[in-house]
């Protein structure tokens, strides 16, 4: 660090009153300097540092002073107890005061606020406010200091406390020196930390230490002693935005530490303390005021440390930490040393950090890509020298005239003593351990140093002292720049190292670090490159230069190096106009634009240096140019008689030059080039003339590159004429089919012969494209494609043209009714679909079809759809059983398959009732029917549970329903359910209420609901654990498909040995003079009727339970529990068949493997209606009225047949 003093001023006051200095500031502008000296505020001029007015404002003495940062006020305190703030105008403009002496002041740097403090209090002012707004402090404010956001004010307190306040003056944190009154604060400053950035509070004690803090009171860093009572902290800043501590006080100095508080100098030592300090803003000038009336303003000028090597660039941070960044490909690593760093030498992989009592080797590892040091070695000795170099394995120490050799362990291995002191040196490379070093001296002496030679070897001696100097790539060539600010440029390669030449104006100077003959030198804003002998090209450029490696340039500004891109085109021309194109080639690859490589390809063409050509070329991406190049090489590799004028034709083709490249080729008999060339020319009419007269193959190709070029300018018709004409069929087929021409495509297709399939495939193919079906299938038809055929009637929906085929071609039938199938099934024919997919012998595709429709229905609500296509499903998996090819085990699991589904579709059929009950204002549905369907899903939910069926819309509508129809007893227990039940939001209103009523209720049941078992006549609950089936006899309970009602309804089953059909011309059977068989009556009106030979007897009042005997049914029923409480079925034989009349029983003609179900009506009166393809049950007038409103069964959407009616108890 080095300071030169700018101006001093000795403050003498006539009276010989205090003249000590207690604060100084400078106004934002830095032009004025305000100084609080004993009584007097003194107004200076920084610029010729004398005083320019003596303020008068202050009884006492006045102790701070500070200006506002917009420039416009400045403020003043003292020991008379106020505060007096100025305007610019060095006139007085408000006075306000405290009870105490102000001890210090500072405004907000962001507002006009002013914090004011005083022994026992401090106070804040601003233009805003009318009153001074003052706090209460334990101790005397000693220091205050304002973050730089101005959002919080940090106190020194004389009982080492820090308080931290906001802008109102609330307590936000505390912090507590150790050693209390014996710490007292004086110094505060704000700064930033140097880990993350943040606010950090530097406190300076008179426990004579240095302590940092952040903004919530937490110590950030280890205190740090100073060996004197600090009376000022004031940060400073630097090139690349480094900050330092200048801390002043009974040292009678400026001593300066690091951000981290790591002392490295002291400058400005004074006679007396140093009470004021301040830095200029925007600047390097520091203000010092001391106890003895003297004001010195000094320019502080901290050192810039720095090493480059190539593009390796290291330079010192903070003044302890080393970066090291890769100019080239800009990475860059920090290594943080906790130290000041005196000097960097960096060397390769290798780099040294200078301590004032060791030095450091660091050494990146080139095998990582990450880019990153690590300690190789330590010296743990102290070295004076002016300048240090690395190298692989040693470490170089110049001072003076002495230069010094040192391992990496501290041991000195050579010494070389110069004739003069050495200005300039550096590292040029060489082997490693031998390396060699050039040196510019004092006396002009430039010499050359090889590690592992003691004797130094003189180069050249320029006329003054040496500045700067440098070893080309080869080292054959050095470059030096003399005190006079001229280059010398010296041929080592010359007996006597010959003056190349010299040129004026250079203050540094660079070789190109990858080409031999680049030289770069800069001076007086101008940067100058010069290759080998030529003209010097110029551009401005602020800095000087400190590096060239290929298109590259680093130049040093502002303390800092930055990287610049440098245009060397001119460089590569001037090579060009000397036709040494390897040498333009080289400068070239350093960074040329596009149109420099085409104009180096060019010239190495015209000068058939080929090689070069073919490289430039491929640098540009010219691949015509490559191929060409590489084409006549090889043919000169097979034949050396190669004509010239044949490649130089085909250079004049490649350039634009048609006339000589065709002329040349005539003359070289290759017409068939040129007319080529003049036909991708789209030049017909010349290409015409170069012609043969009989080369057929000539003229077809000819004829295809005017079809192509018709094409190109939208001519598509002419395009395909010309390629049927050079026989390009497809391509033809193919302009036709783009452009929709029918009549076209119809009028080739038919003129093509069956043997050009290819073709009349590609016809049949766009006619498809284009709906012509029927001209399709006719082109497939005479290539033979039967299959293709039937895929166009599939595509027109002709669906009898496509079964027609199918009849001829069975082979086809999936081909067709594959997609017929699914035609119907997207018509919502379903049962039409199921035939076809069976037709096509894929059942899988009936599934999964019908699958997804379940899926969809069950996700759109749609639960009478779901029904519908379980019951589908079903009947799928029964027509499956009844397949020849079905396995036992296979047919029991597709009739248990079929059970299920069939279950399933009569509960998501009774579902849709609920759900449109519970979700919709209006229902057409009564009370009863809700009641029964609610009833019906509750049992059949009890051991089907994984249907999508919520319980409690279930529940919910049984639940109302039986209070309606006076179920009190079921209401409740169902209401007790539904407490386990997730209730919709939407609803839970409504069964609260409902519950709430319920509790009045009545505790039973209307008997008029219990369910009667028609088979054993027990009186079943409505609430039945056996769900469906009677609690005694355990026979199921036949509903009828719309009010859900039980029917009269008994099943009973055959004898075994008689089939279905032998039953049913069996039932009613028994010949009329069969004795004991009752006829034309009924058990209510107490009469029967017997035929014997010769009479006929009526009988009267016969009693009940002889009806009954003589009742074959009736005796069956009689038994109705089988071993281990299991249902035993009625079983019938043929005497009893003859006895049952037909219009009681009702037969459910299910197709095989399963048997015929048989139901007895034992209400005959009830008229009961079954549909003929679900075999469900319905009360007559409720099926006719379905029927009638909907056209199809309810349940399974079957149509009527014509001959099907209700069945009467009177027919």
């Amino acid at each position: 660090m080095r300071t030169s003093m700018l101006w001093v001023e000795k403050i003498n006051f006539p009276d010989n009153g205090d003249n000590c200095v207690y604060d100084v500031c400078f106004s934002p502008d830095g032009t004025q300097m305000i100084a609080a000296v004993g009584l007097r505020i003194l107004v200076i001029s920084v610029a010729e540092g004398t005083v320019v007015q003596a303020l008068k404002g202050h009884k006492g003495t006045v102790y701070c002073c500070a200006y506002a940062f917009d420039g416009k006020r400045f403020a003043t305190g003292g020991s008379d107890k106020s505060v007096v703030i100025w305007t610019n105008a060095l006139q007085g403009a408000l006075k306000y005061s405290h009870n105490d002496s102000i001890q210090c002041i500072a405004y907000n740097p962001t507002s006009q606020q002013l914090a004011s403090c005083s022994a026992n209090d401090f106070g804040l002012w601003s233009p805003e406010k009318k009153s001074v707004e003052k706090c209460k402090v334990p101790a005397k404010i000693n220091a205050c200091a304002w973050t730089p956001d101005g959002l919080y004010l940090a106190l020194g307190l004389s009982n080492g406390t820090v308080s931290v306040r906001n802008k109102a003056g609330t307590e936000h944190s505390r912090i507590e020196r150790s050693g209390g009154t014996n710490s007292a604060v004086w110094g505060l400053a704000w700064g930033h930390a140097p880990e993350d950035g943040q606010d950090m509070l530097c406190i300076a004690d008179w426990g004579q230490s240095l302590s940092f803090y952040n903004l919530l009171g937490k110590q950030v860093m280890k205190d740090r002693p100073i060996g004197f009572d600090p009376l000022r902290v004031v940060y400073a800043h630097t090139h690349r935005d480094c900050e330092y501590i200048i801390v002043t006080g009974s040292n009678k100095a400026c001593a300066i530490f690091t951000q981290e508080g790591i002392k490295v100098t002291s400058v400005a030592e004074q006679e007396s303390w140093v009470w004021a300090c301040s830095m200029k803003p925007n600047s390097s000038a520091m203000a010092v005021g001391t106890q003895g009336g003297i004001i010195t303003l000094y320019e502080i000028q901290l050192l810039v440390v720095h090493a480059l090597y190539k593009s390796l660039y290291a330079y010192r941070m903070n003044m302890t930490d080393v970066m090291v960044q890769d100019l080239l490909k800009d990475v860059r690593v920090r290594i943080k040393c906790r130290d000041v760093v005196k000097k960097l030498a960096i060397f390769k992989e290798n780099l040294a950090i200078q301590f004032s009592d060791r030095v450091l080797i660091y050494q990146r590892d080139t095998k990582n890509e990450d880019f990153k040091y690590h300690l190789k070695d330590k010296i743990s000795q102290t070295f004076e020298c002016s300048l240090l170099v690395m190298c692989m394995e040693n470490l170089i120490l110049c001072h003076e005239k002495k230069l010094q050799c040192l391992s990496f362990t501290g041991v000195r291995l050579r010494e070389w003593i110069l004739e003069s002191h050495i200005r300039y040196i550096r590292s040029v490379g060489g082997k490693r351990g031998k390396e060699v070093l050039v040196a510019g001296l004092k006396n002009g002496q430039v010499v050359k140093i090889f590690l592992d030679n003691p004797f130094p070897i003189i180069l050249a001696k320029a006329p003054q002292s040496v500045r700067c100097v440098d070893l080309n790539l080869l080292h054959t060539k050095l470059a030096v720049v003399d005190e006079s600010s001229t280059l010398f440029v010296y041929d080592l390669t010359s007996k006597d190292n010959d003056l190349l030449f010299q040129e004026p104006n250079a203050i540094s100077v660079f070789w190109n670090t990858i080409c031999d003959d680049l030289l770069s030198y800069s001076g007086f804003g101008t940067l100058n490159i010069k290759a080998n002998g030529f003209a010097i090209h110029q551009q401005k450029m602020a800095g000087f230069v400190v590096g060239f490696c290929g298109h590259k340039l680093f130049s040093m500004q502002n303390s800092s190096v930055v990287t610049l891109e440098v245009p060397l085109s001119g460089p590569m021309y001037q090579y060009i106009q000397h036709k040494q194109f390897t040498e333009a080639y080289k400068i070239a690859t350093l960074g040329v634009p596009i149109n420099d490589w085409k104009e180096l390809a060019s010239s190495a063409l015209a000068a058939m240096d080929l090689e070069i050509a073919r490289k430039s070329f491929a640098k540009t991406k010219n691949l015509q140019f490559v191929r060409l190049l590489v084409a006549y090489e090889e043919r000169l590799k097979r034949d050396h008689d190669v004509k010239p004028n044949s490649f130089l034709a085909d250079v004049y083709a490649h350039q634009g030059r048609f006339t000589e490249a065709a002329r040349l080729y005539k003359e070289n008999g290759e017409e068939h080039k040129a007319m080529a060339m003049y036909a991708d020319l789209r030049l017909f009419d010349l290409a015409q003339e170069y012609l043969g007269g009989g080369d057929s193959a000539d003229k077809t190709q000819l004829m295809k590159r005017k079809a192509e070029w018709a094409a190109k300018i939208n001519e598509p018709r002419a395009a395909a004429e010309m390629y049927l004409v050079a026989g390009e069929k497809l391509k033809a087929i193919e302009i036709m089919g783009e452009n929709q021409w029918t009549d076209m495509l119809l009028e080739v297709g038919r003129k093509l012969d069956r043997a050009d399939e290819e073709a009349l495939n590609a016809c049949a193919s766009y006619l498809a494209r284009m709906g012509q079906v029927s001209a399709a299938a006719e082109m497939y038809r005479r290539v033979g494609l039967v299959e293709k055929v039937a895929e166009m009637y599939i595509l027109a929906k002709e669906w009898q043209e496509a079964f027609i085929i199918v009849e001829k071609h069975p082979e086809l039938k999936k081909v067709v009714y594959l997609p017929y199938a699914q035609w119907l099934a997207e018509k919502d024919q379903f049962a039409e679909a199921q035939k076809a997919f069976h037709e096509a012998g894929c059942p899988e595709e009936a599934f999964k079809v019908l699958e997804l429709l379940k899926k969809n229905a069950v996700e759109e609500t749609r639960y009478h759809d779901a029904g519908y296509f379980h019951w589908i499903l079903s009947m799928q998996y029964l027509d499956l059983a009844r397949s020849e090819k079905c396995t036992d085990a296979e047919r029991q699991e597709h009739l248990a398959t079929f059970l299920l589904h069939q279950k399933k579709a009569a509960m998501y059929y009774a579902y849709n009732s609920i759900y449109r009950y519970t979700t919709q204002p209006f229902t057409p549905f009564l009370a009863d029917a809700l009641f029964n369907i609610s009833r019906f899903l509750m049992h059949e939910l009890m051991t089907e549970t994984d249907l999508p069926i919520s319980k409690f819309h279930v529940l919910y509508t049984l639940a109302k329903q039986a209070r309606t129809l006076k179920a009190c007893k079921l209401a409740r227990h169902v209401l007790e359910r539904l407490q386990s039940v997730r209730v919709p939001p939407s609803l839970r209103e409504g069964l609260d209420l409902l519950c709430l009523t319920a509790r009045g209720d009545t505790f039973t049941d209307n008997e008029e609901l219990l369910p009667l078992c028609y088979r054993c006549s027990t009186t079943n609950p409505l609430l039945n654990p056996r769900g469906n089936y009677c609690i005694n006899c355990y026979h199921p309970f036949v509903f009828s498909f719309v009010s859900f009602e039980v029917l009269p309804l008994v099943e009973f089953q055959l004898e075994d040995g008689i089939s279905d059909e032998e039953a049913l011309g069996l039932i009613g059977s028994r010949l009329p003079g069969d004795g004991g068989r009752a006829s034309r009556g009924s058990q209510r009106d107490k009469w029967r009727e017997t035929m014997n030979d010769d009479m006929q007897v009526l009988h009267f009042e016969n009693d009940d339970d002889d009806i009954a005997t003589n009742d074959p049914f009736s005796m069956k029923s009689m038994g109705y529990q089988g071993g281990n409480g299991a249902v035993a079925p009625v079983i019938v034989g043929k005497d009893a068949l003859r006895e049952l009349e037909p219009t009681e029983i009702i037969v459910c003609k299910w197709q095989p493997p399963l048997r015929y179900q048989f139901y007895k009506n034992l209400l005959p009166d009830m008229s009961i209606s079954q549909c003929h393809a679900c075999f469900k049950m319905f009360h007559t007038d409720d099926f006719v009225l379905q029927v009638l409103q909907k056209g199809h069964c309810p349940f399974c959407r079957s149509p009527p047949l014509a001959q099907e009616r209700p069945v009467l108890a009177d027919d």
